[in-house]
């Protein structure tokens, strides 16, 4: 299940990569008061934290973690890149890490399980860190001959995993650079470093880590699962349909997470559009007769009106 210990250089950057751009994060509020925020920085943000959150949600989760569709050369490159760009670790590590928490969900062995202390409040506290960030600090690797051996068979996939160090440069260079070209001035090239790098970067992270902690904490839990997953709806949009949580643990392969009326799932959404123009094949949008033998008792199923409808 493990490969040893990760070397003291990337626990290093792994803590650097977690705290800076918290750190940025924690300083926004009194760095936008009154000074330093702009439409140009908002636009650059907005537009790399979706850019990046969906290269996470579609390509690194449903796509390469679970198989919820099949992508052309060009998609699956794409998705890989930009989720690198994301700054959650390169591309085989993540599947490999994702593949064992549902192997082993709040079970031993889940890397970030909020419930690994047991049930007290006190221990629940600790869990809570534990699966939000502590997790990551741990120095055990997982074993990606076992959790992700097809990644490593495809070329394109290992040479991106390598490329992670210059996409991570890339992810927080480019947006000081529009800014600079955007604004024409240095200073616009520093608040889209801070707001569209750092502290995009950080509220991404939180939002990722949310799904690890709170959807496995607080929630409905209209499914079945052999797990504590939960939908939480407040992270609906901010996590791009992840935070339907306990639909994707009742479901792992299926591309739509939002599977009831009414829940917005926009990584859904743009597989659908990838569909359409023929970059995705064999979506595996969800069912009601395989989720309705999965639904618990005082739920309704209330699936969308089409299955194959994002």
């Amino acid at each position: 299940m493990l490969s040893g210990e990760q070397s003291n250089t990337e626990n290093f950057l792994v803590k650097l990569f977690a705290v800076v751009p918290l750190l940025a994060l924690a300083a926004s509020v009194p760095f936008a008061w009154g000074w330093g925020l702009g439409w140009v920085d908002l636009g650059l943000a907005a537009g790399f934290y979706f850019l990046t959150g969906l290269g996470v949600t579609i390509g690194f989760h449903r796509y390469f973690t679970h198989g919820a569709f099949k992508a052309n050369r060009g998609l699956r490159i794409a998705l890989a890149v930009t989720g690198s760009m994301a700054m959650q670790g390169p591309v085989i590590g993540w599947v490999a890490d994702h593949r064992r928490h549902h192997a082993f969900a709040d079970r031993e062995g889940d890397p970030h399980s909020p419930w690994r202390f047991g049930t007290s409040p006190a221990a629940l506290a600790r869990g809570f860190w534990h699966a939000h960030m502590g997790w990551l600090f741990d120095r055990e690797k997982t074993n990606a001959q076992r959790f992700a051996p097809d990644l490593l068979a495809d070329r394109d996939i290992v040479r991106i995993d390598r490329l992670f160090p210059l996409l991570t440069v890339v992810t927080l260079l480019a947006p000081a650079v529009l800014g600079g070209v955007i604004t024409l001035s240095w200073w616009g090239a520093v608040t889209a470093f801070f707001w569209a790098s750092l502290v995009r970067v950080a509220l991404l992270h939180h939002v990722t880590w949310s799904v690890n902690s709170l959807c496995h904490l607080i929630g409905d839990r209209p499914f079945a699962a052999r797990d504590k997953s939960a939908n939480f709806w407040p992270l609906a949009i901010a996590s791009m349909g992840e935070s339907w949580h306990n639909s994707h643990h009742a479901d792992p392969t299926g591309a739509r997470h939002g599977v009831r009326r009414g829940q917005l799932d926009i990584s859904a959404r743009l597989i659908w559009l990838f569909e359409k123009a023929g970059w995705a094949t064999d979506v595996r949008w969800p069912k009601a007769d395989r989720l309705g033998r999965k639904l618990n008792p005082g739920h309704s199923l209330s699936l969308r009106r089409s299955a194959r409808r994002a």
